[in-house]
This record gives C-alpha cells, sequence and structure tokens, in this order.
C-alpha cells in the first residue's frame, strides 16, 4: 500500500481470544481491516468459531489448537461454538 506524505499507513496487528470455561476471551473484539485474530482452545474438548452469517468457521478445534483469521470486510460478525450454544463472541470490523 501506497501512502502519501505524513500520511502512515497502520500495520495490521494480531489479536489473540483464549477459548477456556466455556466461553470467548475477549467475547468482544474491535479490530481494523486486515487485522488477524488468532483463537487458542484452552478447554480440554474441542469448540469451533462460527460467525453467525458463515463468514468464517474454524472447523473442529481440538484442546490446545488454534485457528487465525485474517479480517475482510468491515462489519460486525456475532459468531459462537456450534458444539456449545452458549457460548458467544462478536468481532468488529472497520
Amino acid at each position: 500500500m501506497l501512502a502519501s506524505a505524513g500520511n502512515v499507513l497502520a500495520a495490521p496487528e494480531t489479536y489473540v481470544v483464549a477459548v477456556e470455561d466455556m466461553r470467548f476471551s475477549p467475547a468482544t473484539l474491535n479490530v481494523k481491516r486486515g487485522d488477524r485474530i488468532v483463537w487458542i482452545n484452552k478447554d480440554l474438548f474441542p469448540h469451533t468459531v462460527t460467525a453467525d452469517n458463515r463468514a468464517f468457521d474454524s472447523g473442529s478445534l481440538a484442546a490446545n489448537a488454534s485457528w487465525s483469521y485474517v479480517t475482510g470486510r468491515a462489519g460486525t460478525y456475532p459468531y459462537g461454538c456450534s458444539f456449545h450454544p452458549t457460548m458467544h463472541g462478536s468481532l468488529t470490523v472497520r
């Protein structure tokens, strides 16, 4: 990407979401387009990271496994675990 003089473009960042104790932590995340989010399953059983609108889906994440997603379109993406319907999170991309 090019930037005009005095206008520096921010490099993409990486964020980590822990999946443990049957919840996503942090449950709400605000990021920029192009940022990477890494979910790490710290529970002893599998989980998924599945957007309500299916914009992203990790598939089954075994214990101690991780999955990453690079954000694309701006918007708010509620997500949850397909195996455990009480688990919810929200990703907002600006």
